[in-house]
């Protein structure tokens, strides 16, 4: 970890290269914050120039230096210099002498840190950009003073001035992925993007931290960071150099802030004097932030509260956070997050008196799908005597923070002091989540049903006939979830969590059967109530995007899917350590990559989801299918079957509505392996089952992917009154009467061109796959069509153009499809879409490279030809033959 590569900064380095290397030759100068990655950027340039184009001069201001004449050159000057000269002559002699040692290339001067450039290396640096044959490039620091002649650059417009801000979250990821040597998880890239406010010299210090405190995991090729803070002295020592001296009233300030933010102006004034605040604000430790009306306070860094925190000492660090939640009680607890701040800061302070205050708040922060923190708060509510509904709530967390054990002895030791039938049934639904979900244990379902069965009360009974039909839906008893679900939504009495839960399993349900529009309806109405089960039943939110993501999957929505991946669920989840729901989100967006053709996003976004998901159940199995899915996409045969493997492992019994999913996979893995008969023949019996499973939507899906395959006349399903059976394509255009979307037409009419060997019906059909970003599928269905036009030379030409154009939009895709179709393609085009895909800006430099390398290689064999050798390697063993002019092998 001793160098970092250089990563991003990609527009940055573009300008610098195209303002340099222009018909121009301007100068360019980049001022920012320190460590924001200045220095790193012009050293980056600096290496894409030829040493024997360009005389390059590179050179490090320094204080040491600032105070000696031409010390901010002495890198480049030589050491004695004349004597006698006037300062005008020295000037002169310094520039004669640079552009002698440039014999006649062009002089590039890079400087480092140039505000710090000594008066005389100041004005050499302005006499030297003005030379036709010069152009100086380098680095300012923000906020510090300039010397003249380096501001006169720009205001001459000898140079151009470009202010560089942080790095984005997105290069900060990329940043963390080359140092540790692979993908790092979002919430981990998140919050270390937050710490460091996109400042490369801080995310330096803190990954050395965390590296050097063993606080990164590797789990599945996925670095994953504990979150711990190893404030490393480096980074104390830097914040505290930023943070400087401060007065007891501006101390007050600060740690009110770092304790409180965002903290209402209005509010921290209560407490503090005016002149203090305008002080810290004046230096640069805070920032005032609209919100709405009012104006809040926060720390103008994040690493400034870490700081202050820490060094708070502990009875000082209490009494602050008591003095906040006491101001904020005065004033009444008026916004949403409020309740939630005030329980914080008793809890942390010691002063929590009401326990009823603590499972308010933990309530309130599992809404919020803020795990660690409704479980600190669930279980000082529990500790303080909120009895069994603090209980269900610390259970409730528990479970979902992949700790089912511990949830079952919380909940069982408040069993015996339950005696009221609302808490009852509550309990007995949470116990049975747990049971079911956390420790895979079918039985669950007989053991809630009967329990259901001796409850008296019509709504405590429906929210556990609503728990009851959603766990048959997920063991396949289908019949009696939809009977279940229908009959909550039925009873009037039944609570509004109880019936949308039982929608959300009604839409799961058609979903699977085809009836998207139903489901899309029935998705819509529960998200229409979340105001009102949200309070009651948060995790109710996974259920509804479990129906919502397999809708979105199944007819392969990929806007959909885009759209609830960029929601505030999955904000929430990713910031909360919500890992069920980030885990089904990250496996939604990875199923998404694949389709559109992206096979390195695809893989690291599943790898992402298995990581996430390592330590729960419920959707590993489903995990590893999405990643031996990408990794047959990528044609990696021994990933894709690893993958498949860890997905039969991890799979659990109670998920059985999963099978479809891992079963398809397991065709693609038999296929990706070269073994289409095997492939085929699962496939084949895979559909079969969902045909009687009555699971339409899945069905066409597996058909799909025998057409893909080439199997549109292979014989599907059981023989007919003739005696015959139906081919695939067949089926194909029974389903398409049946499945809702513009998915099922397609597929019909694809699998209707590739048995009648229709290259024009397949080409339309590429073409409406790739209107809706199916990229993949465009591309197989073109290539199909090319290979039936085998022969056909002045008719293929649009269609290779086509199929090379969908290529360039994919990286890493090897399907049998294409494979098997490839030779329609020739040399040429497919060694054009892979220079485009790997950098060429467009097709026509793709072309010029691909000329290019075949003209060099055409004077190559004509240079073998002569000399009488056939390859490269010939000529080589022949030039060792000879012997060298004093007789011996040639070294």
């Amino acid at each position: 970890m001793s160098r970092w590569d250089f990563v991003g900064r990609t527009d940055e380095l573009n300008r610098l290269l195209s303002t340099v290397g222009g018909p121009e030759g301007r100068g360019l100068f980049f001022s920012g914050k320190a460590g924001v990655g200045k220095s790193r950027l012009l050293r980056e340039g600096l290496t894409h120039f030829l040493t024997d184009q360009y005389a390059i001069w590179s050179v490090s201001a320094s204080a040491t230096t600032a105070a000696l004449p031409f010390g901010g050159l002495v890198q480049v000057l030589p050491a004695e210099q004349p004597q006698g000269l006037s300062p005008a002559g020295i000037l002169r002699w310094a520039v004669d002498v640079l552009q002698e040692q440039a014999a006649g290339r062009q002089i590039m001067l890079a400087i480092d840190d140039a505000h710090l450039l000594d008066p005389p290396s100041a004005a050499l640096v302005n006499l030297i950009a003005r030379a036709e044959n010069a152009t100086v490039i380098g680095t300012l620091r923000d906020g510090e003073q300039i010397p003249l002649p380096i501001r006169a650059l720009w205001n001459d417009d000898l140079v151009d001035l470009v202010e560089l801000g942080p790095m984005s979250p997105s290069e900060t990821t990329g940043l963390l992925a080359a140092i540790l040597g692979g993908p790092v998880d979002a919430k981990s890239s998140q919050r270390l993007f937050r710490l460091s406010s996109g400042n490369a010299l801080l995310l330096r210090e803190l990954v050395f931290a965390a590296k050097g405190s063993n606080e990164f995991s590797r789990t599945y090729g996925i670095w994953k960071w504990t979150g711990r803070l190893e404030l490393a002295p480096s980074i104390t020592d830097l914040i505290d150099t930023r943070i400087g001296q401060l007065t007891p009233g501006v101390r007050s300030v600060v740690e009110l802030v770092a304790f409180g933010e965002p903290l209402g102006l209005q509010l921290l004034e209560k407490v503090v004097d005016r002149s203090d605040v305008e002080m810290a604000e004046e230096r640069g430790l805070i920032s005032m932030v609209p919100d709405d009306r009012r104006l809040d306070v926060r720390l103008a860094h994040p690493l400034y509260g870490e700081v202050m925190r820490r060094q708070c000492p502990v009875s000082r660090t209490r009494r602050l956070q008591a003095t906040l939640a006491g101001l904020l009680e005065q004033v009444g607890a008026r916004r949403r997050d409020d309740l939630l701040r005030v329980a914080v800061w008793r809890h942390d302070s010691g002063t929590a008196q009401d326990p009823a205050l603590l499972l308010g708040a933990a309530a309130q922060a599992f809404g919020r799908y803020d795990v660690p923190l409704a479980t600190r708060l669930a279980r000082a509510a529990l500790e303080g005597d909120a009895g069994s509904d603090a209980a269900e709530l610390l259970a409730t967390i528990l479970m979902f923070g992949d700790r089912p054990e511990e949830a079952i002895d919380v909940l069982d030791s408040v069993a015996a002091k339950i005696h009221d039938a609302g808490r009852r049934s509550r309990w007995l639904t949470v116990r049975g989540m747990v049971s079911y979900w956390g420790l895979s244990q079918e039985s669950t379902v007989e053991e809630i049903a009967a329990s259901g069965d001796g409850l008296t009360d019509s709504a405590d009974q429906a929210r556990v006939r609503a728990f009851e039909a959603i766990m048959r839906l997920h063991r396949l008893d289908t019949g009696t979830a939809l009977r279940l679900a229908q009959a909550v939504l039925d009873r009037p009495a039944s609570p509004m969590a109880a019936r949308e839960l039982a929608r959300c399993t009604i839409a799961h349900l058609q979903a699977a059967q085809g009836q998207y529009r139903h489901s899309a309806t029935a998705i819509a109405r529960v998200q229409a109530e979340a105001a009102r089960w949200r309070s009651d039943m948060p995790y109710l939110q996974l259920a509804m995007e479990l129906a919502r993501g397999t809708r979105l999957a199944l007819s392969s929505d990929l806007a959909g899917i885009d759209a609830i991946v960029a929601d505030e669920f999955a904000d929430l989840a990713g910031a909360g350590d919500f890992r069920l729901g980030t885990g089904y989100l990250s496996i939604l967006q990875a199923y998404a990559a694949r389709l559109r053709g992206r096979g390195d996003e695809a893989l690291k976004t599943s790898l992402g989801a298995c990581a996430v998901l390592a330590t729960s159940r419920v959707f590993a199995g489903l995990a590893h299918a999405e990643r031996a899915q990408v990794a047959a996409l990528r044609g990696d045969a021994a990933h894709a079957a690893e993958a498949m493997a860890e997905a039969d492992r991890t799979h659990a019994p109670g998920m059985a509505v999963l099978y479809p999913w891992i079963e398809q996979a397991r065709g693609a893995v038999h296929a990706a392996a070269g073994d289409l008969p095997a492939a085929t023949r699962h496939l084949c019996a895979l559909a079969d089952r969902l045909r009687e499973d009555g699971l339409a939507g899945h069905e066409l899906l597996v058909l799909f992917d025998l057409v893909r395959l080439g199997q549109a006349g292979a014989p599907i399903g059981p023989a007919g009154h003739d005696g015959g059976r139906r081919s695939v394509a067949q089926r194909v255009a029974e389903l398409s009467e049946r499945v809702d979307g513009p998915l099922p037409p397609l597929v019909s009419r694809y699998a209707r061109a590739a048995v009648e060997g229709c290259p024009t019906g397949l080409l339309a059909v590429a073409d409406g796959f790739a209107a809706r970003d199916l990229t993949v599928y465009a591309a197989e269905a073109t290539a199909m069509a090319l290979h039936l036009m085998r022969g056909r030379a002045a008719a293929t030409g649009p269609a290779r153009e086509r199929l090379a154009a969908l290529l360039r939009r994919c990286d890493q895709v090897d399907t049998p499809a294409l494979r098997l179709l490839r030779p329609a393609l020739s040399e040429r085009e497919l060694e054009v879409a892979r220079l485009a895909a790997e950098g060429a800006t467009s097709r026509a430099i793709a072309e010029r490279l691909y000329l290019s390398a075949r003209t060099v290689e055409n004077h190559l064999q004509r240079v073998y030809s002569k000399l009488g050798v056939a390859s490269r390697a010939e000529l080589r063993d022949a030039l060792w033959s000879l012997p060298g002019q004093d007789g011996t092998d040639p070294a």
